[in-house]
């Protein structure tokens, strides 16, 4: 298929794991796409696996630095010529434990990078590209901002908001800009591994389909949501979680 065929995306956290699966699958279905994430040899072999820079380039820095973001955004327009996708893929969680003992910073940066950063990425998208020629945009969140999530809560905290924030951004940005999410359980990426190394066998038995997700399962997905196929779909939060919710209400994501 080639359903992205003359479109241009960014892909941001994309320097491996789920970003890097998504941006691999938008360019197997005919994308340009600019890459960001913080570690520009990370990134530069990124590129390297997508084809080279006739078919991604990369932005290296901080994702929730509105310079950065600005650069990359430029760079997409002045690169590919146009700016038609977008996908909200960095997220942190560094902090495990009760609530009652989060370093208050802590709990600031997780919002600040999982949902401010990016609302700040959909505002300058828009100012540059999607406010007057549309777009679709895709934001990543987790089945932990659907229920309780012990251990991770206010990384579920900052999933939720985000979810919501893709709500308001659809009804606010409709009808020539689409904006969705995706809600996966724990998939097997370096950023989840504290939730399932050794004991993966174990994890997998709360899963109706009986095993952890894989990043090529969320890139489907998002590939979908942001492409034509689902050119009636707004405002929606798909869950990507093997059936984990059906069968343990318990269940966490990454």
């Amino acid at each position: 298929m080639n359903r992205f065929e003359g479109k241009v995306g960014i892909v941001t956290g994309a320097s491996r794991g789920i970003g890097l699966a998504i941006a691999q699958r938008l360019v197997d279905e005919g994308a340009k796409i600019v890459l960001t994430a913080r570690k520009p040899e990370a990134l530069a072999a990124a590129v390297e696996q997508l084809g080279g820079e006739e078919h991604a380039v990369a932005v290296p820095g901080n994702a929730a630095d509105p310079d950065r973001q600005a650069v990359a955004i430029r760079t997409a327009i002045d690169r590919f010529g146009s700016l038609d996708l977008l996908v909200n893929n960095t997220g942190i969680n560094p902090a495990y434990g009760p609530l009652m003992k989060l370093d208050l910073d802590v709990a600031r940066k997780i919002l600040d990078t999982n949902v401010v950063s990016s609302l700040a990425w959909v505002q300058q998208a828009h100012a540059a590209w999607m406010g007057e020629h549309g777009g679709a945009i895709v934001n990543i969140g987790s089945v932990a901002g659907l229920r309780a999530a012990p251990g991770i809560a206010f990384y579920g905290a900052s999933k939720a908001a985000l979810i919501h924030l893709t709500e308001e951004l659809a009804v606010e940005l409709g009808p020539t800009i689409r904006v969705n999410a995706v809600a996966p359980a724990v998939v097997k990426t370096d950023f989840a591994k504290a939730l399932y190394e050794g004991r993966e066998e174990k994890a997998a038995r709360g899963y109706a389909m009986r095993r952890l997700g894989v990043p090529e399962d969320i890139a489907g997905a998002v590939a979908h949501l942001l492409s034509d196929d689902a050119s009636w779909t707004t405002g929606v939060t798909m869950v990507l979680d093997g059936g984990a919710t059906l069968v343990d209400g318990s269940a966490i994501g990454g």
